[in-house]
This record gives structure tokens, C-alpha cells and sequence, in this order.
């Protein structure tokens, strides 16, 4: 289920900087889910100065690369996991591309498990034991609270 999309400025990476970003992003998104490598996807969409806008201005104008990266997990995972893999995926980009942190956005889709398919087949059948797993930890977690 991990899917990661970095939105990017086309030029703005050499394609070492963009495999050390795939690379390091699927590695941090493996620890911080503890999932299995083989479940990882990481993506770069990039797009030219002409159709990428940052602040009301293009950026074959201003010339500010603002990446944005949008990263997909099944719901139920705790907040905790999900603002971690929020601030990595900013700090990647701040390190291995050195842009502007403050540029910098991100958003976290959330899918219940019966909308996302593995293989043809809904993880809320293929994945039941983990799904469930996760949702008594965290009631465990609420009725302490």
C-alpha cells in the first residue's frame, strides 16, 4: 500500500538526486509502516517551468522549485506514523534537493482498506490481520487515554 508521488520541477534534479530521493523515500516509508519492502511504490511526476505555478507566478518566472509530494496509507494508521513520514518526506527533499523547507508541501491520503485493491482483491481481505491488528491498538490506546 505504501505510494509515495513527488511532484517536481523538471531540471531541477540530476537523476542521482532523483534515485537517492526514491530510494531513501521507500526506505523511510518500509520503517515507519514496518512494511515489507516489496509493498513500497515511490514516484517522481515532473513538470516543466511553463505548467508548474508557485505564488500566483510561474516558475519559468520566478524560477522557485516548491515541491509537493503526496504519500498514501491504509486508514488507521496512527498519527503519529503519518506526520513522522510527512516530516521525512519534507526533510528528503530539503536535503537531497536542497530546496527552500518553507516551499515545501505535502498531504497524506488515507484509504479504508476495502477501497484499495492489491492484485485485483481488496486489502480489507488480504491484509484483515494487519487492518485489525491496528484498529485494537488503537482502541487500546483511546480507552487509556
Amino acid at each position: 500500500m505504501p505510494v509515495v508521488n513527488f511532484h517536481l520541477l523538471a531540471g531541477h534534479s540530476t537523476p542521482e538526486q532523483d534515485e537517492r530521493l526514491l530510494v531513501e523515500a521507500s526506505r523511510l516509508y518500509s520503517e515507519v509502516l514496518k512494511a515489507p519492502m516489496e509493498r513500497v511504490r515511490a514516484f517522481i511526476t515532473p513538470y516543466p517551468a511553463a505548467r508548474f505555478a508557485v505564488a500566483g507566478e510561474l516558475c519559468s518566472h520566478n524560477g522557485l522549485h516548491a515541491p509537493y509530494f503526496e504519500f498514501i496509507v491504509l486508514d488507521g494508521r496512527p498519527l503519529e506514523e503519518r506526520q513522522r513520514l510527512s516530516r521525512g518526506f519534507t526533510e528528503l527533499l530539503v536535503e537531497v534537493l536542497g530546496v527552500r523547507r518553507e516551499l515545501v508541501r505535502g498531504r497524506c491520503h488515507r484509504v479504508a482498506p476495502e477501497d484499495w485493491s492489491i492484485g485485483g482483491a481488496p486489502a480489507s481481505v488480504l491484509r484483515a490481520d494487519e487492518v485489525q491488528a491496528r484498529k485494537a491498538a488503537e482502541e487500546g490506546v483511546s480507552h487509556e487515554a
